[in-house]
């Protein structure tokens, strides 16, 4: 053990996930969460865009499996659908479908009230583990370059040796407790995105699938002028989830009519023919979800860090939602903090420094690919990434190879669940195969048009 007693701020994934590598380290681990925390799998108003479709990567649910062994196993059997992202998911990009191809990767697909459910049940589990819900933190306390605890509505201090501020965007509040103390706020780059969604869940037919034999399906824009993205998701519960919005306002409506009409423009029939032949669950009832701007929070960059404290998940990085790429991150974050912890105790803030860089590491690869995709548009604002000009004028040939390549097709799906860094579509085989095949795209003529042609 590292220490007696632990405390994380929030109970999302983000927080549970800290809270189950904490418990082998620590005594007593507590976890504070203002939200009411349902006894079943159900949304909650803590979490706004929980009702709306989630991408668990690859890389996600085989950590989460090393943290929690036979969670795929046990999702799986209460209704998750498993499937393999080389053929049975239908990718849309750049005007086109993937090539399909048999990956042998195993995926599953289900809601984030599921997923969360599952590991906060096997987390509460735990024997020295105490989930506090509808309990407020109001502060923090500290003592001579340490954080020492946190103060609870009402007044009564939990002291600690650790606390995992977990809140996700609304961390802004701990900057200010940080600053009492004497800590400085870490620099902080935004990207303004205008991102918007709407959701609708379908009654789905046991076997069912998409048109063209689909288990789920994912539309990414079609840049620089078309800002719409889609997504349709079996999931447990023998359900649909239909999820439709894109950048910069281009939202779904949320009435039912204007929402399929939203899904009948879209350059391909997939969505329209499943709204058209699917009910609806609970009336038809549609969730919207906006999302102004992705933040990152550059805590590796201060020259003094509190011992005692360290922030994860969204308080650290909170990403464009249309990637799907938090969840996973937050995992990868809670796993850094472990070896950083078994490394270096939580006595010093050499813990937290060490914490910070790897955290730095792991967010790296998802933040330059969401942002560089962001900066297609000419509406986006913030700080460009260096080189993202070149950078994506290269992935949009990738895009275009990947609809008849099934080899670039694979390094861009294994990129995007985080199973090898950006680097890889730079390989020298990588490069020939994408510049060869990209003008075999069926959409290579319409991609490479001028503007306004």
């Amino acid at each position: 053990m590292v220490g007696k007693h632990a405390v994380v701020m929030g109970g999302s994934m983000g927080g549970i996930v800290a809270a189950r590598i904490l418990a082998s380290r620590f005594d007593r681990v507590t976890v504070v969460e203002r939200d009411t925390l349902p006894a079943e799998a159900k949304d909650r108003r803590g979490v706004p865009q929980s009702p709306h479709a989630h991408a668990l990567l690859i890389s996600g649910r085989q950590k989460l499996d090393r943290l929690f062994p036979g969670l795929t196993r046990e999702l799986i059997s209460g209704g998750a659908v498993p499937f393999d992202p080389g053929c049975d998911l239908l990718f849309h990009q750049m005007g086109a479908l993937r090539t399909r191809f048999p990956s042998g990767k195993l995926g599953i697909s289900l809601s984030r009230a599921y997923l969360e459910h599952a590991v906060r049940a096997r987390v509460r589990a735990l024997p020295n583990v105490q989930v506090r819900d509808e309990t407020s933190v109001t502060g923090l306390t500290g003592l001579q370059g340490r954080v020492t605890g946190v103060v609870l509505d009402g007044g009564a201090t939990l002291y600690a040796d650790l606390v995992v501020d977990a809140t996700g965007r609304s961390a802004h509040r701990t900057e200010a407790w940080l600053r009492d103390l004497g800590f400085p706020a870490p620099k902080e780059v935004r990207v303004k995105i205008d991102v918007g969604y709407t959701t609708r869940l379908l009654h789905r037919i046991p076997g069912d699938r998409l048109k063209d034999d689909g288990l789920l399906l994912l539309m990414s824009a079609i840049p620089p002028h078309d800002k719409r993205a889609a997504a349709a998701f079996a999931i447990e519960g023998n359900r649909w989830m239909v999820t439709l919005g894109g950048w910069h306002r281009e939202h779904a409506p949320v009435d039912p009519v204007l929402f399929e009409k939203f899904a009948t423009d879209l350059p391909f029939p997939h969505l329209s023919e499943l709204l058209s032949r699917a009910e609806p669950v609970d009336r038809g009832e549609a969730r919207k979800f906006t999302y102004p701007a992705a933040r990152r929070r550059y805590f590796e960059r201060l020259r003094t860090l509190p011992a005692g404290y360290v922030a994860l998940g969204d308080a650290i990085c909170s990403f464009n939602p249309l990637y799907g790429q938090g969840m996973t991150v937050a995992t990868q974050e809670a796993m850094v903090l472990a070896r950083c912890l078994d490394r270096f105790g939580v006595r010093s803030a050499k813990m937290a420094r060490a914490y910070y860089r790897g955290a730095a590491s792991a967010i790296s690869t998802p933040w330059q690919t969401a942002t560089g995709g962001d900066f297609v548009y000419a509406e986006t604002e913030g700080p460009r990434p260096l080189g993202n000009g070149i950078v994506n004028r290269y992935v949009r040939q990738a895009m275009l190879a990947s609809h008849v390549s099934p080899d670039v097709h694979e390094v861009m799906m294994d990129i995007q669940h985080l199973l090898t860094p950006t680097t890889a579509i730079l390989r020298p085989r990588t490069v020939a195969r994408t510049l060869l095949a990209a003008r075999r795209s069926p959409a290579w003529r319409d991609a490479t048009a001028p503007s306004g042609s």
